[in-house]
């Protein structure tokens, strides 16, 4: 070997350790990073969970972090024994499910239809819907239409007026439009019609974005509650859960910061018991979320696909 390949060779093994470093560098400061990121995310939630699995009379005292300080399960008790939970709870899970295929599916023929380079009017429409995001008729008229509509006092006016949303579309249209062309033409020379092509090349295909969108809807459904509010107030058979514990909070926040009754939280009265305002808002928070949390980790390799749609694709 000649002296210059031996002086080529030092400077390629001497970067190769720089480089070396300042990856191991890179990956420590990266990994504490992401610990801290992450202890600072999930201290709430850890935190908010204790508060709810700790007696009333102790949590008052303050200085729950992660581990409740005396274990009680009477918040959850309080909240769930509340009148019209049970109903609200039913009326909340089936609007959320019927709430969400339907949109998916309303959304997904409505994008398929757009997506066609052929459709004449596909432009105009998307102008359209694209116009309703920035503005609308108001909330007096909204009313207005659902009584008119038949609609108020109904389980239908939860389902009914959210199936279509512009942003779902624009969303699913553009991930259909990544679609290569050739797999429609080849699927319309076999005879195939588009209501075929829908059902078995282009849906299969749009799986992320289309769990990206039911999360979407589903966590919308899950905590909507102004509308139960407005539109079926008097009704309480088509209460939701929501509705329910937001009617709980208020209760319990217009009581003393003292230990208080389950029976006054819930309905107003009663021997006192070791549940606060604090405790009973904890446990109806951790009520509310988890049943979403729950369903996300099974979305989740769909959802990170679905949210990078403005990416290349061939």
């Amino acid at each position: 070997m000649s002296s210059t390949e031996i002086k080529l060779e030092r400077p390629l093994n001497t970067r190769k350790k720089k480089m070396a470093k300042e990856d191991l560098i890179f990956y420590i400061f990266n990994t504490i990073f992401l610990l801290l990121f992450a202890i600072i995310t999930l201290y709430p939630v850890l935190n908010t969970l204790a508060v709810s699995f700790n007696e009333g009379n102790d949590a008052v005292r303050g200085g729950i972090y992660l581990w409740p300080r005396k274990f009680a399960t009477k918040n959850y008790t309080t909240v769930f024994e509340k009148e019209g939970m049970i109903v609200g709870a039913r009326v909340t899970v089936l609007r959320t499910i019927l709430g969400t295929l339907t949109s998916l599916f309303a959304n997904a023929l409505l994008s398929f239809i757009l997506s066609r380079k052929r459709f004449l009017f596909k432009s105009s429409l998307s102008l359209f819907w694209i116009i309703t995001m920035y503005a609308s008729g108001g909330l007096i008229p909204t009313m207005i239409l659902f009584r008119y509509l038949h609609l108020t006092q109904s389980f239908w006016v939860y389902v009914i007026p959210g199936m279509v949303s512009a942003f779902n579309v624009m969303v699913m249209r553009t991930f259909m439009q990544g679609i290569p062309d050739s797999l429609e033409e080849s699927a319309q020379l076999e005879g195939a019609g588009y209501m075929t092509i829908f059902a078995k090349i282009i849906s299969p295909l749009c799986k992320p974005v289309y769990a990206t969108i039911a999360l979407f809807q589903a966590v919308y459904h899950w905590n909507s509650w102004f509308d139960a509010m407005l539109y079926n107030r008097m009704n309480p058979e088509y209460t939701t859960l929501q509705y329910e514990l937001m009617k709980l909070l208020d209760n319990v926040s217009a009581t003393t910061s003292g230990p208080v009754s389950s029976s006054q939280a819930a309905q107003g009265g009663g021997a006192a018991v070791n549940v606060t305002p604090i405790t009973v808002r904890a446990a109806a928070t951790i009520a509310t979320m988890a049943p979403i949390i729950a369903l996300y980790p099974f979305l989740q390799r769909y959802f990170v696909t679905g949210l990078t749609i403005g990416g290349v694709k061939e």
